[in-house]
């Protein structure tokens, strides 16, 4: 029997996680000469290799490839879908877990389109209440479209080209992807029953001052689509963020050339601004005691980070973007 739908993974230096996605991928309710597995590593790594070895033999296939250096995701994606066999690929992350109802949802959305697209629902499960980081990770669940839950037709992909491999770090190469679909004018239909649950691993004191840096990437969505990014993604600048920022430095410069008004006045609003801030971020969240400081010291430092990586983006980018 042909395959009828290959599965993407990237991957990198994740052996324990891809070994469980493995593990979902081999118990769907999908015959199993029907579908392969492409796991594609950023990078050799030869744990990750031994995990695609282990897996069981027979159906479905798991082949394994890798990319000569580590160059991110999206260009992991692309490697896997041009070595994939399947007219149908599916796109999931090895720190997900499909359904087992997974491909067959797909598959029975798909009507023989030669140009179409799907996405499925995300599951999201955290803790009550979660922490900031687990909050924001559930986003994943109101998402579009995103490369932890969809397909694409093969044809679909070639015509636009696959995922643009500037993105190099896993975050908005699955808008771009999503983007160019619509402006193609090639369908994205949804399917509920095909889900995927992504769970959330467990995340360093601080990790969102870290995140930040994917800001830059906001300014290169930007500048390829700028009317979609302001329609789907965020309507405006992060003025708040920018207000913060102006403060911050108005103190500073009051303090240096000895205007003490200024500096007090400026430098009380950046407090005023950074605890609410604080407050926004834990409203719903975990009020223990490590997690209510690295609040309090991640609210203070997120608005600079972020601005600087915007504006560096910008630069890099050649994109007038705040």
């Amino acid at each position: 029997m042909p395959v009828k739908i290959s599965v993407v993974i990237p991957t990198y230096r994740r052996p324990a996680l891809l070994r469980q996605c493995l593990a979902a991928l081999a118990a769907q309710h999908f015959d199993p000469a029907g579908y392969e597995v492409v796991v594609v590593s950023d990078g050799y790594d030869a744990a990750t290799e031994a995990v695609v070895r282990e897996a069981p033999g027979g159906h479905p296939a798991v082949r394994y490839h890798h990319l000569s250096c580590k160059r991110g995701p999206a260009a992991a994606r692309n490697l896997g879908w041009q070595r994939a066999a399947g007219p149908l690929v599916a796109f999931t992350d090895d720190d997900c877990l499909p359904d087992p109802g997974w491909l067959r949802g797909f598959w029975e959305a798909y009507r023989g389109e030669t140009e179409a697209a799907f996405s499925g629902r995300v599951r999201v499960p955290v803790p009550t209440p979660p922490t900031d980081y687990e909050k924001s990770v559930t986003g994943l669940q109101t998402a579009d479209f995103v490369t932890a839950n969809c397909l694409c037709t093969r044809a679909a992909l070639q015509r636009i080209g696959g995922f643009d491999e500037r993105f190099s770090m896993a975050w908005r190469e699955d808008s771009d992807l999503e983007f160019k679909l619509i402006r193609a004018g090639i369908p994205i239909g949804y399917k509920a029953d095909a889900e995927v649950v992504h769970p959330v691993r467990a995340a360093p004191w601080g990790v969102s001052i870290r995140e930040q840096k994917k800001s830059l990437f906001n300014a290169l969505l930007y500048r390829k689509h700028p009317e979609l990014y302001r329609q789907k993604v965020q309507p405006g600048p992060r003025w708040d963020y920018y207000r913060t920022v102006l403060c911050l430095l108005l103190g500073v410069a009051g303090l240096v050339v000895g205007v003490p008004v200024l500096a007090w006045a400026a430098l009380a609003g950046w407090l005023l601004l950074t605890a609410r801030f604080a407050a926004a971020r834990l409203a719903g969240t975990s009020r223990q005691a490590g997690h209510v400081l690295e609040m309090i010291v991640t609210s203070a430092v997120i608005p600079v980070a972020c601005v600087c990586w915007r504006l560096y983006g910008a630069w890099k980018y050649k994109v007038f973007f705040l």
